[in-house]
């Protein structure tokens, strides 16, 4: 008795979009610091250049914006991104939030 014929079926292969094109289609997220009247100025420049690695001068241009205006957005990123780096802030004592970009 022949067995019957089965058919082999291949799954179609299902392109996964690069990590830079997700980004581009996920919504951004905000990284908002806003002003206190507990820590330094310096301390405040300090903690973003740990934080974001970036040179003093855009740690004092966002600090000053933060002391002066109330707020400053830091950076827009990824919802897990943006999350770690607002957990990073708080745990130096700054008041961070993260917020959806609307635009």
């Amino acid at each position: 008795m022949a067995e019957p014929f089965i058919p082999v079926t291949t799954p179609t292969p299902v392109a996964t979009p690069r990590e830079d094109e997700q980004a581009a289609l996920e919504p951004g997220y905000l990284v908002v610091c806003w002003n206190d009247p507990v820590n330094l100025m310096q301390y405040v420049t300090h903690v973003f250049q740990r934080v974001f690695g970036w040179d003093r001068a855009r740690a004092e241009r966002h600090m000053l914006e933060v002391h002066e205006k109330g707020k400053s957005v830091l950076v827009r990123e990824s919802f897990e991104k943006a999350e770690a780096h607002v957990h990073q802030l708080l745990g130096y004592s700054l008041q961070a939030t993260l917020e959806k970009d609307a635009g």
